[in-house]
């Protein structure tokens, strides 16, 4: 082996290396912004008032049964909107309560107890192509039918308890929704005030050139809580609406302006304007700054009104003074491209005054006057249409070209292999076997083999802590409700911040609850030590077996982020050819998608990274893809932000769009595994020649076009070299 094969084979190790401990550092972070002491403690109440209640009134069984639909309708609690927040736990509700019954009338017969939970598992395998949402609530269902297909019940039995864990599903459900009468829009206004808050910190913070678009992940948050709003009309919504899209704007405003700045630097002839447009960003930010504390209280004060209102009046007098130097460099004979570049950032400035004054108008108005007219909501789809949307989607993932499909037939081998290793071990507590490879058991290999490891590791501290805890304390009816009050507080505190705690602190909650019905703590420990091992083997092995590796992912996850990049540009495209009747609708509705494929593609990114037998060349070459596609992205996007005047659209741009549509698709469609000749895309250097010769470069809104055009050019041919060379790799 030569030196340089020598120093390749080494940089290629130390880089496998550096990516695993990058992705044990990030299975052990804790997440500190996951962590909800408020709602921790109303599930906590949630869970052991029926359990007080029950001992009270000589019926501990029944408040257990309660307080198990409570505790698993709990996961489905959180910061969204009260009636997004409805609907996913009584979903979550009705699913466990049926669980209960089905499992309870399954373990009567063997093959059904096996057959149930297998077909069960399935379901629960496959819905992860719907979302996270609908992943969880499968795997809560699942489990709960594991535990009760364990414990064979009699029809009458199996309904009433499948009636107490609807009370305890609905009991929790009530105390989450509680406080929704008199803080009705609170989970709006922390989502708008974060989103708010992060264009405060895009305006002087300058943007990685690997990361996506600033304030992306916040726009999207903010637009999926206001989604749950569903046909509310007041004018308490529409001023959130109007918010929202005002701060869609101002993003799109502030990353032109920003670029802007950065083209002034460079230039000799408008350098001096540079502090005008910084000082301009750094009061911009003060503003937002002051909004998003506005949204986060939920009320304008006077300082804070006062504050906003001179900042306003100082980014006019900026804005103004921009205006007066460009007058003068017009009459100083500046180039063409100089001049551009002053009226662009003029412009752009302008611009955000009046989106500031519209924002701080829609916090403050009393009345609807003046409210737009918000397109947006034709995106919230009837619920007939978004059920048959959902069917649409897991019939095109019935297929074992899907992930999700195999993640579901694995799913269900598993559990049926558990199911009859447990029948066979004859043990009362063998159904933990299977329960472990349902919460194990995931979609792709990094996660299965970190859950798996921290769910041995966490319920065996698990257990200790409980032996620790019955041995020191006498058990009791009231210190046991005690203890599980503390372990379902600390599940729903910091569980959600680490998943190592939340399998600790679930392992000795159920030790808990189980002694809770006279069981002996000392069996239950051991058996649970015993099932929860053997089941994580089962599901790290099974996976082994049959693997979904990402780097076979990867390239279609690309795919889909390129196809919804090009989807982007010719709402972009189309909106420069309409004119003022540009679709808004069509517009956020393709900045939504790009914003899920972005992320996405970049999950599959994190997991590829840390996945065994993935060479350092490929991930340095799929980051660089990455970073490209982004610089593809923001040029889409300072295009948009470009002014619709009378200025026709020169034929030369619509050929250009035309163009860099086929170059997306193909790259999109070679990605996928099609045979597509990369050599032989159109020659987009060529078409952007001729654009600039076309026209007249002196007007700013041509001038802008023509530098981002540029980029894009650049990005795609750029791209393209880079997947051809990603798909030579091994």
């Amino acid at each position: 082996m030569s030196e340089l094969d020598s120093a390749r084979a080494v940089a290629a190790t130390d880089a496998q290396w550096d990516a695993w401990r990058e992705y044990w550092r990030k299975v052990f972070h804790f997440d500190h912004s996951h962590m909800e002491p408020w709602i921790a403690l109303r599930n906590t109440i949630g869970v052991t008032l029926p359990l007080a209640v029950g001992a009270a009134i000589g019926m501990p069984l029944g408040g257990l049964a309660v307080a198990t639909g409570a505790l698993q309708v709990s996961y489905s609690d959180g910061h969204s909107p009260y009636l997004t927040r409805a609907k996913r736990m009584l979903t979550a509700t009705f699913l466990c309560a049926l669980a209960v019954v089905a499992g309870g009338l399954a373990g009567r017969n063997l093959v059904l107890s096996i057959a149930v939970p297998s077909l069960w598992a399935f379901a629960a395998g496959l819905a992860v192509s719907l979302g996270p949402t609908a992943e969880n609530l499968g795997v809560i269902s699942v489990v709960t039918l594991i535990i009760f297909a364990a414990q064979p019940l009699t029809p009458e039995r199996a309904l009433a308890s499948g009636l107490l864990a609807l009370g305890g599903g609905l009991l929790q459900t009530a105390l989450a929704l509680v406080l929704w009468p008199v803080r009705r829009y609170q989970p709006e206004q922390r989502a708008l005030a974060d989103f708010y808050s992060e264009l405060s910190r895009a305006a002087v913070v300058p943007a990685k050139s690997e990361a996506g678009p600033p304030a992306s992940e916040q726009s999207t948050a903010a637009r999926e809580t206001l989604a749950g709003l569903g046909n509310d009309n007041s004018l308490e919504a529409a001023r959130y609406w109007s918010l929202l899209n005002q701060g869609e704007r101002i993003r799109l405003s502030l990353l032109t302006l920003r670029r802007l700045r950065r083209r002034i630097e460079r230039d000799n002839e408008t350098s001096a304007r540079l502090p005008t447009v910084q000082h301009f960003l750094e009061v911009a930010a003060n503003v937002l700054a002051d909004l998003a504390r506005s949204l986060s209280t939920g009320e304008l004060t006077e300082q804070v009104s006062k504050n906003t209102q001179n900042n306003s009046r100082e980014l006019e007098t900026l804005a103004d003074s921009l205006r007066g130097e460009e007058k003068n460099a017009s009459s100083a004979s500046l180039s063409p491209m100089s001049l551009a570049m002053t009226r662009d950032a003029r412009h752009q400035m302008d611009a955000l005054v009046g989106q500031f004054r519209s924002a701080l108008r829609s916090i403050h108005e009393t009345s609807p006057e003046g409210l737009e007219a918000l397109a947006t909501r034709d995106a919230m789809q009837p619920w007939p249409r978004r059920i048959t949307g959902r069917l649409a989607t897991l019939r095109a993932n019935l297929t074992l070209q899907s992930s999700a499909f195999r993640h579901a037939i694995r799913m269900a081998m598993c559990l049926a292999i558990g199911e009859v290793v447990a029948h066979q071990i004859r043990s009362g507590r063998s159904y933990w076997l299977a329960m472990t490879i349902v919460l194990v058991l995931k979609q792709e290999f990094t996660a299965t083999f970190s859950r798996g490891v921290l769910r041995i590791g966490g319920t065996i501290l698990g257990l200790v802590l409980a032996t620790g805890l019955f041995h020191f304390f006498p058990p009791s009816s009231a210190m046991e409700i005690v203890l599980i009050g503390v372990f379902t507080f600390l599940l729903r505190w910091a569980g959600g911040a680490n998943y190592g705690v939340f399998t600790i602190a679930v392992s000795a909650l159920i030790v808990v609850m189980v002694a809770f019905t006279g069981v002996s703590p000392k069996a239950v420990i051991l058996a649970r030590g015993e099932m929860t091992c053997l089941g994580g083997v089962v599901a790290l092995a099974a996976y082994l077996v049959w693997p979904t590796w990402e780097r076979t992912q990867v390239g279609k996850m690309m795919a889909d982020m390129l196809e919804a990049y090009r989807a982007y540009f010719h709402a972009v495209v189309e909106a420069h050819l309409q004119g003022n009747s540009r679709n808004e609708t069509e517009l956020n509705r393709a900045r939504l998608a790009v914003r899920l494929a972005r992320s996405n593609m970049e999950a599959s990114a994190d997991r590829l990274r840390a996945e065994p037998g993935t060479s350092a060349e490929k991930v340095h070459l799929l980051t660089a893809m990455l970073a490209n596609s982004h610089r593809f992205v923001r040029a889409v996007m300072a295009l948009e932000v470009v002014p619709i005047s009378a200025d026709p659209v020169r034929k030369e741009f619509v050929d250009f769009a035309r163009d860099v549509e086929i170059t997306i698709e193909k790259l999109a469609a070679s990605l996928r595994g099609e045979k597509v000749s990369l050599r032989n895309l159109p020659d987009l250097r060529e078409d952007h020649h001729r654009l600039l010769h076309a026209g007249n470069s002196e007007i700013a809104r041509y001038a802008l076009v023509n530098e981002e055009t540029d980029r894009i050019t650049n990005s795609l041919n750029t791209l393209r070299e880079q997947i051809l060379k990603f798909e030579r790799l091994p």
